[in-house]
């Protein structure tokens, strides 16, 4: 008896690797596992390939989601995934970079969280603004102070 349903693949090339991902559901486990709400089981397998060096490494991840094929498919699914990483690469990342929050001296109380907040508001009102380089966009405003008020329509 097979489990899964065939795979939906996707490639993609950047950052010097290739990168194939896999992604396989199944709804035949529901009622087997004791998990509110369980759906669907889903397998996933990355593989990912380094461009000069053709070093391939291999990872495989389970999942359960509350999804049915009729709210998402698996091609959805693993968008749904992979969008994941957008918050990490569109918040944190940024954040690190633009802000160096990583060597912030800021460690008591509220202070990280407060902190934190305030750097996430600064970035929604950047993008909100239509500002592609956030960092390029702070070293400006920094040199100029009165720059921020003529970008929010204040002076």
């Amino acid at each position: 008896m097979k489990i899964f349903f065939p795979q939906v693949k996707t490639i993609d090339k950047g950052h010097g690797r290739i990168e194939i991902r896999r992604l396989q559901s199944s709804d035949k486990l529901k009622g087997y596992i004791d998990f509110p709400y369980a759906e669907r089981v889903i397998r996933i397998d990355r593989t990912r390939i380094k461009v000069k060096t053709g070093e391939e490494s291999n990872v495989r991840d389970y999942a359960i989601t509350s999804l049915t094929e009729d709210e998402a498919d698996d091609k959805m699914l693993l968008d749904i995934i992979r969008g994941h990483w957008t918050i990490e690469n569109k918040v944190h990342y940024v954040r690190d970079m633009a802000f160096d929050e990583d060597r912030s001296q800021i460690r008591t109380g509220n202070g990280p969280r407060v902190m934190a907040t305030i750097r996430n508001i600064v970035l929604s009102i950047l993008r909100l603004l239509g500002i592609a380089n956030i960092t390029e966009c702070l070293r400006k405003n920094a040199l100029d102070h009165s720059r921020i008020f003529r970008m929010l329509g204040l002076a």
